[in-house]
C-alpha cells in the first residue's frame, strides 16, 4: 500500500498477524517494512481462495467438501475470537487454501478490518 494513503491498514494488519502467529491456518508473516513509497508485508505463499475454488468447480461442491471446509473455517473464526478480535470481513475471498503438503488446510487472511472486542479481563468492549 502507498505510504501516503489516507487510511493505512497494512501496519495494523501486520500487528494482528503477529498476535495470531502460530495459530493453525494463520499465514506466517516473514517481514513488514517500507520499501520506497510502499508499506510492504511479506507472508507465506498460499493457494487459491475458496471463491476461486468454488468458481473452478462450477460453483458446486460435494457435501463432504463443504463440511470439511466449514469445520476448518469455524475453527479459524473461533481462534481469532479466542484472541479477543473480530475479523469483520468474512467471505470466501478471505479463506485461502494452502500449497504442497498443506493443500488441504484452510487459511484465514485479510485482517485489515479486524477489531478488538474484549479487554484484557475478557470483558466485552462497549461500542
Amino acid at each position: 500500500e502507498n505510504v501516503k494513503t489516507k487510511h493505512p491498514q497494512l501496519l495494523y494488519e501486520s500487528k494482528l498477524y503477529r498476535i495470531l502467529q502460530g495459530g493453525t491456518g494463520i499465514p506466517n508473516v516473514r517481514w513488514f517494512g517500507v520499501e520506497g513509497d510502499y508499506n510492504v508485508m511479506v507472508m507465506d505463499l498460499l493457494g487459491p481462495s475458496l471463491e476461486d475454488l468454488f468458481n473452478f468447480c462450477s460453483r458446486k461442491l460435494s457435501l463432504k467438501s463443504v463440511l470439511m471446509l466449514a469445520d476448518q473455517m469455524i475453527n479459524r473464526v473461533e481462534f481469532v475470537h479466542s484472541k479477543s478480535f473480530l475479523h469483520r470481513d468474512i467471505k470466501p475471498d478471505n479463506f485461502i487454501m494452502g500449497l504442497g503438503r498443506r493443500a488441504n488446510q484452510v487459511y484465514m487472511i485479510d485482517f485489515g478490518l479486524a477489531k478488538k472486542y474484549r479487554d484484557s479481563s475478557h470483558q466485552h468492549i462497549p461500542y
